[in-house]
């Protein structure tokens, strides 16, 4: 079966995107008040699987073992499971409210594991009604979570090959609550001052790093897009000529994007993400004067597996 890469913008599905993201704000917010700090608030990630948005783990309030949260983007409901077999479904239709799902997943995750606190204040999104309250976020069309979901499942598979032969310091492929995207981080060992002292910034940027990502388009950009920074980035870093000739920094970002409409009208769309990955790591670690054979190891040289 030919693998899909469906055309996606963010103004055809808006209203169901902001509801999604919300609901994906929950998920975070119990890995924050549950999983065990990490650098660079890695216990924050959730992960992309075959259902969809999930945590990992997570240790169970009281005692008794672990709960996995998962947004399952196929049967269109919020899951709660425990380890010990327990576990308790909250549907996403028909166009149920933000804070309806929200109050029904809080309930389960209590009758399962016991009692749990989280900040309900929604982050890095316009709106600021808490998750628990929001019955403005309620509309949930499944075709377009579908597309949403087959197109992220592909960015994900193409991250996760530009990351596999790294032999540095990196990250999974992230799925970032916050920014409702796609990530990885390759790290360079050395640290680095983060651009704010604000919460986020300064925990979630104190090492020297270049990401790769993906996300669906937002009100400020409206096209989904591949996207790659470095930090700390040095002057003239947004002069730069990158693969393939799509790509190009986007002043108000301050990035350099690869359309997605450009990478499904190719040939081969998994080559072009990595074209665009490679490109823009080898670019960003030259001039960020990284390690040059640590720098190689990205390309497999050399190779994980011999």
């Amino acid at each position: 079966m030919a693998a899909e890469w469906p055309q996606l913008s963010y103004e055809e599905w808006a209203p169901t995107c902001d509801t999604l993201h919300a609901h994906t704000q929950l998920l975070g917010k119990l890995a924050v008040a549950l999983a065990p700090p990490e650098p660079e608030l890695q216990h924050a990630a959730l992960r992309l699987t075959a259902r969809g948005w999930e945590t990992l783990p997570l240790p169970a309030p009281d005692g008794s073992g672990a709960l996995v949260v998962a947004l399952d983007l196929r049967r269109h409901e919020a899951a709660v499971e425990h380890t010990d077999g327990g576990a308790e479904r909250v549907a996403l239709t028909p166009d149920r409210a933000v804070g309806e799902v929200t109050r029904g997943v809080l309930d389960a995750v209590r009758r399962l594991g016991g009692a749990v606190t989280i900040d309900p204040k929604p982050q890095e999104v316009p709106w600021t009604v808490p998750l628990d309250e929001d019955d403005e976020h309620a509309e949930y069309d499944p075709s377009k979570v579908a597309s949403y979901f087959a197109a992220a499942t592909q960015a994900a598979l193409a991250l996760a090959a530009f990351r596999a032969p790294y032999r540095g310091r990196s990250t999974p492929v992230n799925a970032w609550w916050g920014s409702f995207d796609l990530a990885v981080s390759l790290f360079s060992g050395l640290p680095a001052d983060p651009p704010s002292d604000d919460f986020i910034m300064r925990n979630a940027m104190d090492a020297q790093e270049v990401a790769i990502g993906w996300w669906p388009g937002d009100p400020r950009y409206t096209k989904a897009a591949f996207y790659a920074y470095a930090h700390p980035a040095p002057p003239g870093f947004e002069t730069g000529t990158l693969a393939p000739a799509a790509a190009r920094w986007e002043p108000a970002l301050g990035e350099y994007l690869l359309d997605w409409n450009d990478v499904c009208g190719a040939a081969n769309p998994h080559e072009t993400a990595l074209v665009f990955a490679h490109s823009a790591f080898r670019y960003a670690c030259d001039a960020c004067s990284w390690d040059p054979a640590l720098t190689a190891t990205a390309e497999g040289h050399p190779p994980p597996v011999s």
